[in-house]
């Protein structure tokens, strides 16, 4: 009863999570679903060992407190690779301990079920816990954001996976003459060399797909888990995670006028390999402004449209950027947001950031639904984005980021972007939209920029 209600919980968060209005609410069922989930598991399922088990609990517990307490909101995206590496490791772990469980007594076909299972599970996890660990250096600037274009890189792709499907053929046979753990432990090394592989492959651009699409692994690894261990609650939780993420990847992917199978095969430009050589040069000179001229140009306008970006999130200015809203507001000028669905390192970053400083959601919008009326925009505030607003995206086919639906600022009278300097965005591209006659340039962090028009104003 105890797991039914549990799972009704996670099924109401992901419900609640949907929408921003009903985020927090859904937050608060997921986290009291877990608490039934632990509790019952805890209390109903294990029968010894209980100080190591709340040893653990507690070691766990405050590390991931701690953690969550430091993190910075520019470093989530890396702490929820992070923790999706953690579920790939578990998942690895319960596969090779179920798999050396000596009270097991399965045979025939239970056993060839189980067998599967258990390599199905280290095979996941192990995907996972690799390109995970990448995925978190990209994030971090520790890995560089170009792809990395392999020679042959898709047949190499391929004879990993027939080497794995072989793998698993011997891992069964041997497994029911007491055998196995070769090669278990051979696919499980080929597993972490295609996670390296593949998101390693993947450009900056597409690292918000990339995090979505580890969320949804992460939880096809906890609902094998789940059938290894004979967990039902385990099972439809994972199946819950994995299927909401490949949705989110799925509609990321279509928002973004890309296909989901070439982004893991590839990621943008991935059979380009010399685009971004070409792109990342300037392309003429820039009109610089500065915080006085900013304001005149804001008091002077009736729409303005804000495009927040990952430099927002870098400089921390969400809650100067919603005094700049309420300021405007107060004199008359219709302000709104321009989302788009990869700004930041991960879906929904920016949405998040605008909470946070108390935005109405009722201004904030998606791509789709604004792109249309830059025509009629008077000023549009770029803070801190480079990529998503890139004109190259639709007029140049040669760039990594071509093809990709971007936010069309250059359409209305004037863009005024805020950067630190002129260095090219995730995706390493230079962006056109600086060099426009419509555009200025406001250089210097974004919060002590937009302070001073504020002041200003």
């Amino acid at each position: 009863m105890a797991y039914i209600a549990a799972m009704i919980l996670f099924i109401i968060a992901l419900s609640g999570l949907s929408n921003q209005e009903t985020a927090r609410r859904g937050n608060w069922f997921g986290i009291s679903g877990m608490v039934i989930a632990l509790l019952a598991t805890v209390l109903g399922v294990v029968s010894k060992n209980y100080v190591e088990l709340m040893l653990a609990l507690v070691v766990g517990g405050s590390i991931g407190l701690v953690v969550a307490k430091r993190v910075q909101m520019t470093a989530m995206p890396e702490l929820i690779a992070s923790l999706h590496s953690l579920i790939g490791l578990a998942a690895v772990m319960v596969g090779y301990a179920n798999f050396a469980d000596s009270a097991a007594t399965h045979t025939g076909v239970a056993l060839t079920i189980h067998d599967i299972e258990t390599y199905l599970g280290v095979l996941i996890g192990a995907v996972t816990f690799s390109g995970s660990v990448v995925a978190f250096g990209k994030l971090s600037g520790r890995i560089g954001s170009k792809p990395l274009t392999l020679p042959g890189r898709h047949l190499f792709n391929l004879g990993l996976l027939v080497a794995v499907i072989f793998l698993g053929y011997l891992f069964v046979a041997q497994s029911a003459a007491g055998g196995g753990m070769l090669p278990l432990s051979i696919m499980a090394l080929i597993a972490l060399v295609f996670g390296v592989h593949m998101v390693m492959a993947i450009g900056g651009a597409d690292m918000p797909v990339v995090i979505s699409m580890l969320n949804s692994y992460s939880g096809w690894a906890a609902a094998v888990t789940g059938f290894m261990l004979n967990n039902d609650l385990l099972i439809v939780t994972g199946a819950l995670v994995g299927s909401s993420g490949a949705i989110l990847s799925y509609i990321m992917c279509q928002a973004m006028n890309r296909k989901f199978l070439s982004v893991i095969a590839g990621g943008f430009g991935g059979s380009k390999s010399k685009a971004v050589a070409v792109d990342d040069s300037e392309q003429g000179e820039v009109i610089t402004i500065n915080a006085n001229e900013t304001a005149e140009l804001l008091l002077d306008a009736k729409e303005v449209m804000i495009i927040p970006g990952y430099g927002m999130a870098v400089a921390k200015a969400q809650l100067v950027v919603a005094e700049l809203t309420s300021a405007l507001t107060a004199k008359g000028v219709n302000v709104r947001f321009g989302i788009h669905p990869v700004a930041g390192r991960m879906p929904g970053q920016m949405n998040i950031l605008l909470a946070e400083a108390k935005i109405p959601y009722d201004i904030v919008f998606e791509l789709d639904e604004v792109n249309e009326d830059f025509p009629q925009v008077d000023v549009s505030l770029v803070i801190g984005a480079n990529d998503i607003v890139n004109p190259s995206a639709l007029d140049n086919p040669d760039s990594p980021i071509a093809g990709m639906p971007v936010l069309e600022c250059w359409k209305g009278k004037t863009s005024i972007v805020l950067k630190r300097s002129m260095a090219t965005g995730y995706a390493g591209v230079q962006n056109p939209l600086f060099f426009k006659d419509n555009t200025r340039m406001l250089f210097g962090d974004a919060k002590e920029t937009l302070t001073a028009v504020v002041g200003a104003l």
